[in-house]
């Protein structure tokens, strides 16, 4: 069976390796610890195909230590602690402390980073961690305390690029072959910043043709042949980022007929449940926000009951929750308040804040001022006063934007009774 051209093209020094200039660069913090043969614990965090096995693999390599792997999905504590009495037995005095690569790292359980807090602490190894979730969401606060998080990002044309000169000029049997590259434009776009998966397009598209024919590189040809084989192009057969963005996008839409299937899809798939209840989590408060308020109550409810349940029962409150949310009103003005915000804080810098309004735990800060003249709001009728509450500079500023649905229009002939945008109820 032939070896596919992913593998056949797996780098093995850092000159060979592509991207991730900013971590590998002349002036990246990977690099000089491995020119200083000084590698401390660290975990990169990143999507998939962009090089985590890889570059952990040309560690070990060029400081020729031993290179132990263990994937989260597949091993227990037990298998933990084989590898660390492992790696501690066969290491020399002075030889390079061993690298243990734990591949989707977010899947260990806390019993699992529990066991190896120890050996990473006492430099029996050295942990070099793979996730493609946020660590600081599924990593022991002990552990991510012990290591330094990396990182690492999809790819960028320019690197795609060199993947694919790289393939067609020095990969044994692509060099062999006549190829014509016309267009490039739908190898991008399947890939999606993903090496494995352009590699693996090249592959496909290259194994169609006959030995004695040209092979061609086009749009057109792409395209045709992966809507053919629609599976081909991903690990495991599942479009783990493509189907999680299908499935936000149809709860956004308010179709939950089409939010269910890409849920099934997901849980046919074997994919974690929590990194579905947390994308529920977020799409209520981004795409529901404050036109539903409840919607944030039942994804967190639906977040913390699959943490109790596991699968399967857990597709069950992740199913409730999807419905739900796919059909509430749609609001995203608080998603655009705090982007508006930010703008404005990253364009005038720290805004003094109004001495009314600040703390003044100590006699010298009350003589200053600080806190004089505020105004209580409930020591007034209806529980509020005008007062200043913006810097001085920004007072005429409006960042949250009530959109058009029942529950921001209640909220906003509130706020206009309140401040005087509207004639109050009594006048």
């Amino acid at each position: 069976m032939a070896i596919p051209l992913a593998e056949r093209l797996r780098p093995n020094s850092l000159e060979e390796y592509v991207g991730q200039k900013h971590l590998v660069g002349p002036d990246g913090v990977i690099r000089k610890m491995i020119d200083n043969q000084r590698v401390s614990s660290f975990i990169m965090w990143g999507p998939p195909g962009v090089g985590k096995t890889t570059l952990a693999q040309i560690i070990a390599t060029t400081l020729n230590t031993s290179f132990y792997t263990l994937s989260a999905i597949n091993s227990g504590v037990k298998d933990v602690r084989e590898v660390i009495d492992k790696a501690q037995k066969n290491r020399f005095f002075d030889s390079p402390t061993p690298i243990l690569f734990i591949d989707e790292i977010h899947r260990f359980s806390k019993s699992q980073q529990d066991s190896l807090l120890s050996a990473v602490e006492r430099g029996i190894v050295t942990l070099i961690g793979a996730t493609t979730e946020n660590p600081s969401f599924e990593v022991i606060r002990p552990l991510l305390s012990r290591c330094q998080v990396y990182v690492l990002k999809s790819l960028t044309d320019d690197d795609l690029n060199e993947l694919i000169r790289r393939a067609l000029t020095t990969d044994p049997i692509l060099k062999e072959r006549k190829v014509e590259l016309r267009e490039t434009d739908a190898i991008f776009r399947y890939s999606g910043g993903d090496a494995r998966k352009l590699l693996n397009i090249l592959d496909l598209v290259s194994n169609s043709f006959a030995d004695d024919e040209t092979i061609v590189f086009s749009n057109e040809v792409v395209t045709r042949q992966l809507q053919q084989n629609p599976q081909a192009y991903d690990k495991g057969g599942e479009m783990h980022y493509d189907i999680i963005s299908a499935f936000i996008k149809s709860i956004r839409g308010s179709h939950p007929d089409a939010a269910l299937y890409w849920l099934a899809r997901m849980v046919a798939a074997g994919e974690d449940p929590k990194f579905i209840a947390r994308r529920l989590v977020i799409s209520a408060s981004e795409d529901i926000g404050l036109a539903n308020p409840n919607a944030l109550l039942m994804a967190n409810a639906a977040f913390d009951a699959v943490q109790k349940i596991g699968w399967p029962e857990g597709r069950i409150p992740l199913a409730q929750a999807t419905v739900y949310l796919a059909s509430s009103p749609k609001s995203n003005s608080a998603y655009l308040g705090i982007n508006k915000a930010l703008s404005v804080v990253e364009q005038t810098g720290n805004q003094p804040v109004p001495l009314h309004l600040r703390n003044a735990p100590t006699q010298l800060m009350s003589d200053l001022g600080y806190g004089a003249d505020y105004q209580y709001p409930h020591d007034y009728p209806g529980h509020f006063v005008r007062q200043q509450y913006m810097p001085d500079e920004l007072t005429q500023l409006r960042l949250w934007e009530p959109q058009d649905n029942p529950a921001e229009r209640k909220l906003s002939d509130y706020l206009g009774r309140i401040w005087g945008e509207q004639p109050s109820p009594e006048s």
